[in-house]
């Protein structure tokens, strides 16, 4: 399948998540109105914005009944203290064998560290659609949040 012009071997995941106060199994299958946001680390500056960017639009998010699922590279318990000290209300998923990343073409080096991360990206999917994406080679930059609710509300 294709991704917004990205050829994608595979769009469904299983992973370990945080979710709903826990660590379990989660599984995406791409169905539904829901927004996949890659972020390069927990605990960084940019990442703790954006991702408490999104906590603070999860009103908008249910109100149009797109789901919310933030995935990094980091470990399971490691996203579970980072939602839990920002009081994070979606999915965050680990994918510390950077599979998912490396599968959506998003996955890069850390400049300095020679460590793979997930590049700072964002897709709107819609029954197993791309419909929307925003990828960000700056990892300083964040997505553009108004134009990710557009996208939604019109789909």
């Amino acid at each position: 399948p294709y991704v917004l012009g990205y050829m994608v071997d595979q769009v469904e995941f299983e992973s370990a998540a945080y979710q709903d106060g826990e660590t379990q199994r989660f599984s995406f299958d791409g169905e539904g109105l829901t927004v996949l946001a890659f972020f390069p680390g927990a605990f960084t500056g940019a990442c703790t914005e954006e991702m408490c960017n999104f906590r603070d639009s999860m009103s908008d998010f249910n109100e149009m009944d797109a789901d919310v699922v933030g995935i990094s590279v980091d470990t399971p318990f490691a996203l579970e203290e980072f939602a839990e000290q920002n009081n994070l209300n979606f999915t965050l998923v680990s994918d510390t064998s950077k599979e998912i990343s490396r599968n959506y073409e998003v996955d890069t080096v850390m400049p300095g560290l020679e460590y793979k991360v997930a590049n700072r990206a964002v897709f709107l999917f819609k029954d197993g659609e791309v419909i929307y994406e925003e990828r960000m080679d700056d990892p300083t930059n964040l997505p553009n949040m108004e134009k990710l609710k557009e996208e939604i509300r019109e789909a």
